[in-house]
């Protein structure tokens, strides 16, 4: 095996079936020296026996070269956990057209969506040259999702279907089966998430802290070493394949953990066991480095600007778009590509209907309160003022690239109006004021909706500044509440953040083969419903039930969807959901389909000009292949 504490040295796929690499295999001038002193395979041991071949030019992208360090931002340090994102390495991903296709797996079969074979490959191995086999799905299945100590909650709600788990067998070291009785259509979709549920450990690494495994006087060193008060939590700490934080534990991803990372500047260097080549025998990803650098948030537009990254997005906004043009002008060393926004709003109220004050609970449940919010929103004001007029204004929506899209649902209690507003209110029995105009509840508090913020985005504070003065004119106070991100996301979930501020449905593009999962009271993180999404996710062991007949008609729906599989039939189901939001406002969409900023370093190639910035399904820059990214000319980059 194989210790890379000391390797950190400062393009669209055509998916064609795998085959045996035809072209001689090139090795890296990053590793050739480990090569040549025996501390690394040669690439051809490397590799698995069936990698997975790449073949370019395809829609203007080139073949590349190996070389260079990739230079990016991040505003927290928990952020490193975008390189998996970016990265996109999962055993079946989306293309382009967002068709799913194998990428760990060599293959896979499914059979009606109720059995799903994996078919691994050859010769695949870990980032530190242990075997890739079944035998990782194994442990995850049997010794981590199934272990109390471990997951008290139990495997990932996404493989229950009608309350049962599938059966999961191994029939040898390269096959992996999950079988249920009812079809899963959404196993494969959730496999290729931006956030994928891993169903696989590197259970040589990992065992080593499992109780059932590890020599007990090495494990209880290694708790009182950890400070952590058990062996599931050690082993739990150092199980993190989506945070990206432990150098130590092994990865499929493109990029691995640097040891020399630290608090400020997280390091990232390539793969050598990572399984795609191209079809000139080059090993991917073509750059060999990664310097992630946590800045403050208000710093990334400026630093774009001086030219100090050759890949950003993430921390950029619409309002950055200006000083990027004047950058890229004055300085000539980038340029700033405005691709599409795949979320369906880029700014969503969300009032909470699991709010745990019952007078108010009663009030934001009542459809005329979340009705006369939304057309008390000025939305031509809020897009001309901050996105100068070239965004769309309108509900939360599926957008127009959706084979769903309808104008009559993007429009649905959009249009300004504070009169209906008013007569809405004053129906719903809320018209007694104060002498400053605001109106009470019926126990004589004032109607004061508390919106809480993550306050990371600008565009949403001004926002919210403009909507202060347009719901003061129909009797309603808006407090805007900034949180930590994840302190807000707590208060939401617990029921005691009456409403919140986010993004709309991170996919805004759904297709029939969509899952409308996240359409129905199924998630917490959906934060119009935290408490009805907890006892779905937990099986009814949290949480509340589902005690509004609108959103029960949308759990039946996403129930319906689940068992089908006639396209036409779905694409029924994601209508009437779309149209039940439409005229429900769970989400109160604001603004959508304003362009999101890219910058992009000129000597960097293959980043496609037009695109779709989504989180899921699309993984940010997952989707487009980050580890084909190049640079034209290595030796000028430093």
């Amino acid at each position: 095996m194989f210790n890379f504490k000391s390797l950190y040295i400062s393009a669209a796929i055509v998916w064609v079936a795998s085959i045996t690499q035809a072209a001689p295999l090139v090795e890296s001038t990053l590793l050739k020296p480990l090569v040549e002193t025996g501390e690394l395979p040669a690439i051809q041991d490397r590799l698995p026996d069936v990698p997975l071949e790449v073949e370019l030019p395809s829609k203007g992208r080139t073949y590349g070269t190996q070389g260079g360090t990739l230079r990016t931002m991040i505003t927290r340090s928990k952020d490193t956990r975008q390189m998996v994102v970016y990265g996109y390495s999962r055993l079946v991903i989306y293309d382009e057209t967002y068709h799913l296709k194998p990428d760990i797996l060599e293959r896979f079969e499914n059979d009606a969506d109720k059995k799903f074979t994996l078919h691994l490959r050859k010769g695949h191995k870990w980032s530190d040259g242990a075997p890739f086999t079944s035998a990782d799905f194994k442990y995850w299945w049997v010794d981590v999702a199934t272990n109390k100590e471990l997951m008290p909650s139990g495997p990932p709600d996404f493989l229950y279907v009608d309350e049962e788990l599938p059966t999961v067998t191994f029939p040898d070291e390269l096959t992996v089966v999950f079988e249920w009785a009812n079809p899963n259509p959404q196993f494969l979709q959730t496999l290729a998430q931006a956030r994928p549920p891993f169903i696989f450990r590197p259970a040589h690494y990992l065992k080593q802290y499992h109780a059932d495994f590890a020599d007990a006087a090495y494990l209880a060193k290694k708790i009182e070493q950890k400070k952590v008060r058990s062996w599931a939590s050690l082993h739990n700490k150092l199980d993190n394949m989506y945070k990206f934080d432990n150098p130590k534990l092994p990865t499929l991803q493109p990029w691995m953990v640097d040891p020399k990372s630290t608090k400020n500047r997280k390091l990232f260097v390539r793969n050598p066991y990572y399984h795609r080549v191209d079809k000139n025998g080059v090993q991917l990803p073509y750059i060999d480095r990664v310097d992630m650098n946590v800045v403050g948030p208000g710093l990334v537009a400026a630093k774009a600007n001086a030219g100090e990254v050759d890949l950003q997005a993430r921390g950029l906004s619409f309002k950055d778009i200006a000083i990027l043009k004047k950058g890229e002008k004055d300085g000539g060393k980038y340029k700033t590509l405005l691709w599409a926004n795949g979320t369906a709003s880029q700014i969503a109220i969300y009032p909470n209907l699991n709010f745990a004050d019952q007078a108010w609970r009663n009030v934001m449940r009542d459809v005329r309160f979340r009705r006369a919010l939304s057309v008390s929103i000025d939305r031509k004001i809020i897009n001309r003022v901050l996105y100068f007029g070239l965004a769309k204004e309108g509900a939360m929506s599926a957008l127009p690239s959706s084979p769903f899209y309808d104008a009559k649902n993007r429009a649905a209690w959009a249009q300004y109006n504070p009169d209906l507003a008013n007569q809405l209110l004053d129906e719903m029995g809320l018209d007694q004021r104060r002498p400053d105009g605001i109106r009470l509840l019926p126990d004589g508090r004032p109607v004061q909706v508390v919106v809480e913020t993550s306050g990371e985005r600008q565009e949403v504070e001004n926002a919210l500044s403009i909507i202060v003065d347009t719901w003061r004119d129909i009797g309603v106070k808006l407090v805007v509440r900034p949180l930590e991100r994840d302190i807000l996301r707590n208060r939401v979930y617990s029921g005691t953040a009456m409403a919140a501020v986010w993004f709309g449905w991170d996919n805004g593009l759904p297709q029939p083969y969509t899952s409308p999962a996240y359409m129905a009271p199924r998630q917490q993180d959906f934060f119009a419903w935290p408490k009805w999404g907890q006892h779905y996710q937990m099986h009814g062991k949290a949480g509340q039930k589902v005690d509004m007949p609108e959103a029960q008609k949308l759990l039946d729906l996403s129930y319906e969807w689940d068992h089908t599989n006639d396209p036409q039939t779905r694409s029924r189901i994601w209508k009437d959901m779309l149209e039940i939001h439409a005229n429900q406002q769970y989400g109160i969409g604001i603004i959508n389909e304003a362009p999101q900023p890219v910058v992009v370093s000129n000597h960097l190639k293959n980043v496609p000009k037009d695109a779709v910035w989504a989180w899921d399904p699309g993984a940010h820059f997952g989707i487009y292949r980050m580890d084909e990214f190049f640079f034209g000319n290595v030796g000028a980059i430093k």
